[in-house]
């Protein structure tokens, strides 16, 4: 579902860039002397790709143990659940955008 909602991944520059276009990217609003101190997740881009790394990192979280530590590590900071998973999507994403340009398969490395 990602391969199909992002097509060609050569359009993007930046993993950064394909975060924006799911719709993962963190939005600011600031007014005046306003500093806003809790960044929300903008909804902008294709909900069908949101939804596929959002869910396809919560399974990635379970199955692979380095997800699985880096999850744990973002919650130890005090993060909610869902913060800690799109910092675990975003991980994901340049993942899956290195796979994609290098053209290699994932060799996940074991933890000892």
């Amino acid at each position: 579902m990602i391969l199909a909602e992002v097509g060609d991944f050569s359009r993007f520059d930046s993993p950064d860039k394909v975060l924006a276009y799911a719709g993962l990217s963190p939005s600011i609003y600031q007014s005046g002397q306003l500093n806003n101190c809790y960044a929300h997740m903008e909804k902008r881009g294709s909900r069908y790709l949101r939804f596929a790394i959002y869910n396809a990192t919560k399974y990635v979280c379970i199955w692979d143990p380095i997800f699985a530590a880096y999850l744990a590590k973002k919650r130890a900071e005090g993060k909610h659940y869902n913060v800690a998973l799109s910092h675990a999507a975003k991980k994901l994403v340049r993942l899956i955008y290195a796979m994609e340009k290098s053209r290699l398969h994932y060799q996940p490395v074991t933890i000892a």
